[in-house]
């Protein structure tokens, strides 16, 4: 299979509702990606960019197209992606460590072994000394990052990220936004990431989405020119500061368009 077949979303459209009431969310959305490829996904609020993210996560299913990952199809068929939202969702009464582990207990695997099978992401997030303790005990982001190595610990070679840091600090926000890079780069993991930050976006992505409004459809698709991993330098070249002008000269005018603003 050709690697720009890795992923592909075509035709799709999403309805809700019936008769003169309905409301289309998205509307024939098409694209492909290639796998170990990381994707973007931009656009004003209420323009379908989670109902997107649902369709593909196998938890809706469309009123037509077809989302199709190495040649199997998504559709209505959850657990074959990993899904981050922008809240942690750790479970309260669970440790660190069983709440980073879930995915692999739940299908047999015994803890000890998951534990040793997530101690390279584990380290790698700082949250060694951490996994005793209960997800009340840690700041945001340390609890986004359990959040985040729990994600990588599904096993799922695509990853659907749905603003994951869009609560946290700047600070905190950057050192995860280099994390998050820095192991998919690594590990190779396919991301598709909405986020409502255009230096986000040029900073983790390889590809990035535009999508409008009132229908959800895609506007433009752009795809990045410098290699990774960047750095917050890197937003400061020419043709990435020519990129975010043009997105953001977008987004104004579909909030503009719609109400949006």
């Amino acid at each position: 299979m050709a690697e720009q077949d890795y992923l592909c979303v075509t035709g799709v459209t999403k309805r809700f509702g019936g008769g003169a009431d309905a409301v289309t969310a998205i509307q024939d959305v098409s694209f492909t990606l290639g796998k170990g490829r990381f994707l973007s996904i931009l656009g004003p609020s209420g323009c379908g960019k989670t109902t997107l993210f649902n369709t593909i996560a196998g938890l809706i299913r469309p009123d037509a197209g077809e989302v199709v990952c190495e040649g199997k199809s998504l559709i209505l068929q959850p657990g074959l992606t990993g899904y981050m939202l922008q809240r942690d969702l750790l479970l309260p009464w669970r440790s660190i460590a069983d709440n980073i582990t879930l995915a692999r207990t739940l299908h047999g695997t015994n803890r000890r072994r998951a534990l040793q099978e997530a101690a390279a992401d584990v380290q790698a997030c700082g949250l060694s000394s951490l996994l005793n303790r209960r997800p009340d005990e840690l700041s945001g982001g340390q609890r986004q990052r359990a959040a985040l190595v729990r994600t990588f610990q599904t096993g799922r070679d695509l990853l659907l990220l749905d603003e994951p840091f869009g609560a946290l600090d700047a600070v905190t926000r950057l050192h995860l936004q280099e994390l998050l890079m820095a192991l998919c780069l690594k590990k190779g993991k396919t991301v598709l990431f909405v986020t409502h930050d255009v230096d986000e976006a040029l900073l983790l992505s390889d590809e990035v989405l535009v999508m409008g409004a009132n229908p959800g459809r895609i506007i433009a698709h752009y795809h990045l020119p410098q290699e990774k991993p960047r750095t917050i330098k890197t937003l400061a070249l020419p043709a990435l500061v020519a990129m975010k002008a043009d997105i953001l000269s977008l987004l104004d005018e579909e909030g503009k368009k719609h109400g949006k603003l």
